[in-house]
């Protein structure tokens, strides 16, 4: 049977979008079956359009990235999830959707299914490692296998060494760099690779 990978993220000005778009790949190059999925907006407009960067990527993605469905997660063998981190927590767009989940985990469609993590604040000690693991919260009620990236392969030290999840700290709004990148698409390719021997 062939890998599936839902890759379902929330981005504001762009960079978690950037990440999950370096795991998608990742788990492509694999020869998985990919769908990168983005969550509903939930801020008013009135938010948005005070920060001319989170209204350009609203714009750039409404028509060229498809919102995920709880039809994405009964299709898929494995899930990588992303998001900003907000005071040390999953961003509350990406948690509402997690929180519509109630009736297909019941139904136990995650069981023993291979799950990652990756996220990005404005700092590198903002809160990436506990939104990680916030997020590995949800992993393990639903009866998921973590797959966390570890330190299995040396582009991980380039890009900060975080055995958590790929993560990037914008700072002044710089957008990932080519090292994050690479650790980001191992991790897709990685969370591939273990969901590929867990169906062998």
């Amino acid at each position: 049977m062939a890998v599936r990978v839902a890759v379902v993220y929330y981005s504001a000005t762009g960079n978690v979008h950037a990440l999950a778009d370096a795991v998608a790949k990742g788990a492509a190059s694999r020869d998985a079956e990919v769908r990168l999925r983005r969550v509903p907006e939930l801020a008013p407009d009135s938010a948005i359009d005070a920060n001319p960067a989170w209204r350009a990527h609203v714009d750039a993605t409404k028509d060229t990235v498809p919102e995920a469905t709880l039809e994405d997660l009964e299709w898929a063998t494995a899930y990588a999830l992303g998001t900003p981190t907000r005071y040390g927590t999953p961003a509350a767009q990406l948690k509402q959707f997690i929180d519509t989940t109630g009736g297909i985990w019941q139904a136990g469609v995650f069981h023993s299914k291979p799950a990652t993590s990756f996220t990005s604040s404005i700092n590198r000690h903002g809160g990436q490692e506990s939104t990680l693991l916030a997020l590995n919260n949800v992993f393990y009620h639903w009866g998921c296998i973590i797959v966390p990236p570890g330190y299995t392969d040396p582009v991980l030290y380039a890009a900060g060494g975080n055995p958590y999840g790929t993560s990037w700290p914008s700072g002044g709004g710089e957008t990932p760099d080519e090292a994050t990148l690479a650790a980001a698409n191992y991790q897709g390719r990685h969370l591939a690779d273990i969901a590929t021997r867990l169906a062998g």
